[in-house]
């Protein structure tokens, strides 16, 4: 008799879910009543994850065929939160999950040793029923690698200069349920690790993945709010971004000092929808390393080229409440000094510390190969 009780609530459990699920798609009347709903949501349920990692270095070009042949092999540990609600964005985004991973990656190669990573990240469902789940997860934060390049005792590290690097992930993961709380996760992954040319030679290590692993779910389904949030009112809404940054880079093996690198930026965007603003911008930049690297080729009395640049760039902003991840691309309209194409990319993360202060940190990116890394701070500056 108590086995069919259970049965019974477990049945009603998971009807109800599937219901809170049809009815999550319904939109709020107003503001208000989301809220009063919100505050509500039950408590984001945990998972947590241990997976192994099988991996081939990318033999992106020549400098780093003799690392390549290895095959590194890797294990990661994560705790993951699934949202329910609580913020608005939840529900745009079918409800995600955001997590901290810890990995570790030996790359059966004295060269190149071991990396020690965490990092932060969201994995927005595709597909999802009470049974298995499948989803895109982007990742970013540091990792510390044991033998990193040295001019005396690791030349031939050519893919890692310094210890402390930024890492990237990318992955497609599926989740069939095992049982209740157990689940087996397969997924494809591309780890990412470089220094952002802080540190020559940096040509940056990328890992090709397999994953497999186990989550333990802590309640699978969750139960969400019963509505979506609506349309944020600044929505067809026009802005002004105000920034400058900071950043450093060596040039060259043959000088190990620093040079910093210095920009300012101002833009115009729109939000056009909830999840999106889109940007167009001018901004000039003055990159010490490129001077330096000009006096060290320069005859004596030979006439220096400006080293200064300016462009202008079309860019987007995927938004997540205060946090935006950020791509541009960018043209030079004024590049005297011919160093790099006439083009470049940004990826970063733009976090909303108040409605007007901001901060940032961005990548920029010449045909792939990372240019500087841009620590930023600016103001948003709204316009109806």
């Amino acid at each position: 008799m108590t086995r069919k009780k259970t049965s019974v609530r477990a049945i009603v459990l998971a009807a109800g879910c599937a219901a809170g699920q049809a009815q999550a798609q319904q939109v709020a009347p107003t503001p208000a009543a989301y809220d009063s709903v919100a505050v509500q949501a039950a408590r984001p349920p945990l998972v947590l994850g241990a997976y192994a990692q099988g991996s081939f270095i990318l033999n992106h070009t020549a400098a780093i065929s003799h690392l390549a042949a290895s095959h590194p092999t890797g294990f990661e540990l994560n705790a993951q939160r699934q949202t329910t609600g609580r913020a608005a964005w939840h529900g745009w985004y079918k409800y995600p999950k955001v997590g901290l991973a810890l990995v570790y990656y030996d790359y059966h190669n004295p060269i190149l040793d071991r990396s020690y990573a965490a990092s932060l990240y969201i994995s927005k469902p595709f597909l999802r029923t009470r049974r298995q789940e499948l989803s895109f997860r982007l990742g970013a934060g540091l990792a510390w690698f044991t033998n990193p390049f040295d001019l005396q005792t690791n030349r031939k590290n050519t893919i890692v200069s310094s210890p402390l690097n930024a890492t990237l992930q990318l992955r497609v993961e599926y989740d069939y349920a095992l049982s209740e709380h157990l689940g087996l996760l397969v997924g494809v992954a591309v780890n990412h690790y470089s220094n952002g040319a802080t540190t020559k030679p940096n040509f940056g290590v990328n890992l090709p993945s397999l994953v497999l692993g186990l989550n333990y779910h802590q309640q699978r389904p969750a139960p969400t709010v019963p509505y979506l949030a609506p349309v944020p009112t600044d929505v067809g809404h026009n802005f002004l971004l105000a920034s400058t940054s900071l950043g450093y880079k060596q040039f060259g093996l043959s000088d190990d000092k620093k040079y910093f690198v210095n920009s300012i930026t101002v833009a115009a965007g729109r939000r056009v929808n909830r999840k999106s603003n889109l940007l167009v911008g001018l901004e000039g930049f003055y990159d010490r390393s490129l001077l330096a690297a000009q006096k060290d080729t320069t005859r004596s009395g030979g006439k220096l080229v400006d080293v200064k640049k300016a462009g202008v760039f079309m860019g987007h902003e995927l938004l997540f409440g205060r946090l935006a991840f950020v791509s541009h691309l960018g043209v030079y309209f004024y590049n005297p000094y011919k160093s790099n194409a006439f083009y470049y990319e940004r990826l970063g993360l733009r976090y909303q510390f108040t409605d007007v202060v901001f901060g940032a940190i961005d990548l920029k990116i010449h045909r792939g190969a990372a240019d500087v890394i841009e620590f930023k701070v600016g103001a948003k500056l709204a316009k109806r």
